[in-house]
């Protein structure tokens, strides 16, 4: 342990898997949190993500990438932290899942949620459980993508229903050295959790035909799983270090990382997705809930996540894909371009399916526009600022009207909205979107998913067993930290 660099704390990791990027990120803590010399978040290694097209077989994420890339990045936080490294903790995006073999390896790449199998695998669900009747057992929004239509789909493709599965932060930590578990606040996003018992649901995996003995054992946000593997822990670094599931769901996390707050607010998480929604204590399972599609997750305090998912940036970056091929836009430069256009005619339907998939997104957005009787914008990179300024419209739009079906449903409107995630940077969008919600906006951290990641491993270092404030310890870090990039 360094004690003349005025360490005293052994540091922590978090890895956070993103669609489209994924970090790995120390945090190395001062023992007496002197504001001069407090925690220091540093993003040792980020690299690119995405599912790649395998042509007939599908769309699928390169899962031997991203342990390679994950590999590298906890080797040189071993580099940079002399002092010891307390504790790893992973979140991710939801539903994906890695199946494995008799000796716990990767049966083959994990599907990407955007693959189409599900579409077959959810009409066959919903034939002998209805969606509405699905929505009442465990409140989480109908969607193609989630873990329950995913794992119909395996069976339907001839997997036997006995192979074991874990979601895809929860496999990291595996790899790692972990038994495989599901977090609760991940699992919850399956739409295979009973949220009165907190437990797998029996009826449903007996309705749907799956095997409840393939699932991971179900443990709490905050979970101390054991130590990293062998090979690590021959690093001096990790000769102590222990695994964390903190709340491995990014959303979850994300919001754990907002600092404390009183009274009703909302929150916008902005990235590949946008989530608006309110922390509540209990599920909101309502017939008028379910019609508007609304979700309840599990949150790292035990409370719920109530929110609507929508496309969220994810239809930028597809178009900017596609301008990629004859000039590169600095998100910087898009936005202000953006700025100067008037308002568009009519906003996009962002719960359009199509608008779902990878491909042309400039072509979708069309298409919708040419089914409504209005012009095409124009083709080409030069016409980039006109796509931007009508998704940042239209998401700002949809925002207005999911907070005021919040409102409506909770009886209760909001203070102010937080924005977490990469879209809480663009300052566009946040006056935007306070135009149309008729509220003040916060703009939060970007990586609110590592501070709430790390906040949860804090928590749970300092404190080994009961219950885990992670908001208190996410207003520390954020107050404190020196935020820097290696």
């Amino acid at each position: 342990m360094s004690r003349g660099s005025g360490l005293e704390k052994p540091a922590l990791v978090a890895i956070d898997l993103g669609a489209e990027s994924c970090r790995v990120s120390l945090l190395r803590r001062h023992g007496h949190e002197s504001p001069i010399l407090g925690p220091r978040i540093s993003m040792v290694r980020r690299f690119a993500n995405a599912p790649q097209d395998d042509g007939a077989a599908g769309w699928h994420w390169d899962l031997e990438r991203i342990c390679s890339e994950l590999e590298a990045g906890l080797r040189a936080c071993a580099d940079l932290a002399p002092e010891g490294i307390a504790s790893i903790g992973v979140t991710g995006w939801a539903v994906d899942y890695v199946r494995l073999d008799h000796s716990g390896k990767p049966l083959a790449p994990p599907f990407c949620y955007r693959d189409e199998r599900t579409q077959a695998a959810m009409e066959a669900v919903h034939s002998i459980l209805p969606a509405e009747k699905l929505y009442a057992l465990t409140g989480v929004q109908i969607q193609p993508i989630n873990t329950i239509y995913q794992l119909c789909a395996d069976k339907r493709a001839g997997v036997a229903d006995s192979t074991p599965w874990v979601n895809l932060p929860e496999y990291i930590l595996n790899w790692l050295g972990a038994p495989r578990v599901a977090e609760y606040t991940n699992a919850t996003h399956t739409g295979l959790v009973d949220p009165e018992t907190r437990q797998w649901s029996e009826q449903i995996f007996n309705t749907a035909g799956l095997d409840l003995a393939a699932a991971p054992e179900l443990v709490p946000p905050g979970s101390v799983l054991g130590p990293v593997r062998s090979d690590l822990r021959r690093l001096p670094a990790y000769s102590a270090t222990q695994l964390i599931a903190p709340a491995c769901h990014d959303t979850a996390s994300a919001i754990a990382g907002i600092p404390e707050r009183a009274g009703n607010w909302a929150y916008i998480s902005s990235g590949t997705w946008s989530l608006v929604g309110v922390p509540l204590s209990r599920t909101l399972r309502t017939q008028e809930a379910f019609a508007r599609g609304f979700n309840n997750l599990g949150s790292a305090d035990g409370g719920v996540l109530f929110h609507r998912g929508i496309a969220g940036m994810w239809l930028l970056r597809q178009c900017m894909n596609t301008w990629g091929q004859q000039r590169t836009w600095a998100m910087a430069e898009l936005i202000a371009e953006a700025q100067r256009l008037p308002a568009p005619d009519q906003l996009l339907d962002l719960d359009d399916p199509a608008l779902l998939p990878p491909g042309d997104m400039t072509a979708r957005i069309n298409d919708q526009r040419k089914q409504r009787g209005l012009a095409s914008l124009p083709a080409g990179c030069a016409a980039a600022p006109h796509y931007a300024s009508l998704i940042f419209h239209s998401l700002a739009g949809r925002y207005g009207t999911l907070m005021g079906e919040i409102e409506q449903m909770t009886g209760a409107r909001p203070h102010h909205i937080c924005v977490v995630g990469g879209g809480s940077r663009n300052e566009y969008l946040n006056a935007l979107t306070s135009q149309s919600t008729g509220l003040p906006v916060v703009r939060c951290s970007a990586e609110s998913s590592t501070l709430g990641n790390f906040a949860i491993q804090w928590a749970r270092v300092e404190q080994p067993s009961g219950a885990i404030q992670p908001q208190a310890i996410a207003g520390k870090i954020a107050a404190l930290a020196e935020v820097e990039i290696v």
